[in-house]
């Protein structure tokens, strides 16, 4: 099973659930989110939960800590990833 997400504090005050499903699916949200270098976390509770809201549907205020605690998650690895590959895209 998988989950996506998406937050811009432009569009929406919480993140929604843009994908989510298990088999195939789950498989291609999976492969989309390796090929754009989107850090993956393997939480199944967590996902059991997302999986239960509707697509498009906002996190709800229970689940506030523990998304932004991914969040949080999610900025440090992209950030070790960025200051691993500096310079990388110059040469």
């Amino acid at each position: 099973m998988a989950v996506a997400l998406r937050y811009s504090r432009d569009e929406a005050p919480a993140p929604r659930v843009t994908a989510a499903g298990s088999g195939p699916v789950a498989e291609r949200i999976l492969e989309l989110a390796r090929a754009e270098g989107i850090p993956l976390r393997e939480d199944p509770d967590l996902v059991a939960a997302l999986a239960a809201l509707d697509l498009g549907a906002m996190i709800p205020a229970e689940l506030y800590d523990v998304i932004a605690e991914v969040l949080a998650w999610a900025y440090r690895a992209n950030t070790a990833f960025a200051s691993t590959t500096r310079g990388l895209a110059g040469s």
